[in-house]
């Protein structure tokens, strides 16, 4: 067992001691500032990165938050117009409702009027017919009552005597 690897002389070990101290110099010196610097730097980026992660997902709540009440608003807006359309639609068969009332009216008036027309119409011929009639018959017994002169006399005497004169 006599390996050169497992077992070093003291010559290896010296010249590897200071081989390593030279090593753990020139890495102290330029190496180990330069690597640390590199953590430091990939330490602050990881840092921003995950506040500024944060700050998205904070913008993203609010954003959703802000959605949600738009949601809301157009939703509340939706229904007003909605409300206000059936409002409307209920005032305008209302309006035509009184206005085909108001017509239905009119026009049963207006044939109340034009019956009673027809009737005072009708009435006011059947009057003069009922005049004319009379006169007629009038005439025709007058003719065969004084077509004898004393019996015309006598008629003039009894009504000149029935009439009151003023």
């Amino acid at each position: 067992m006599n390996n050169p690897l497992i077992n070093p002389g003291l010559g290896t070990f010296v010249w590897m001691l200071v081989s390593f101290g030279v090593l753990v110099f020139i890495l102290g010196k330029w190496g180990w500032p330069m690597l640390l610097k590199s953590l430091k730097k990939r330490e602050q980026a990881i840092a921003d990165s995950l506040n500024a992660a944060e700050k998205a997902r904070e913008e993203m709540k609010q954003l959703v938050a802000h959605n949600e009440d738009l949601l809301k608003e157009a939703k509340a807006e939706r229904d007003e117009m909605l409300r206000n359309a059936r409002l409307t639609s209920e005032k305008i068969v209302e309006d035509a409702r009184l206005k085909a009332t108001e017509e239905a009216d009119r026009i049963v008036e207006s044939a109340r009027e034009n019956i009673n027309y027809e009737k005072l119409k009708a009435m006011h011929e059947l009057k003069n017919q009922i005049a004319s009639l009379s006169i007629d018959i009038a005439e025709k017994l007058m003719k065969s009552e004084l077509s004898d002169r004393q019996k015309a006399d006598s008629l003039i005497q009894r009504e000149l005597e029935n009439a009151h004169l003023n």
